[in-house]
């Protein structure tokens, strides 16, 4: 059974947001919390009885933030509209 992901929130109006650097760095920091969950639930970690010794130890981190970079591409859980949004709203202000 496959269970179909969650609509994306609604983005902003326009196509300037994408290339701004606050949208950019909300994905970033969207990117940022999905690879420390995804650290926490134990993605990355070596299997037991066969791994790939002390580069799969150290490289891991590699892949765990490339996933997480993809996801976000993918639509993400939504962080990434919400805090830009935040982000918007607070430069608005000033």
């Amino acid at each position: 059974m496959q269970i179909p992901a969650p609509p994306a929130p609604p983005l902003p109006q326009g196509s300037e947001y994408k290339h701004s650097p606050a949208y950019k760095a909300a994905q970033e920091l969207e990117a940022s919390f999905l690879a420390e969950m995804l650290k926490i639930s134990g993605l990355g970690k070596p299997l037991e009885g066969f791994g790939g010794g002390s580069g799969e130890d150290q490289f891991s981190s590699f892949l765990v933030n490339a996933q997480a970079k993809e996801i976000v591409k993918a639509g993400g859980l939504g962080l990434t509209e919400i805090i830009f949004e935040s982000l918007k709203e607070a430069q608005d202000e000033k």
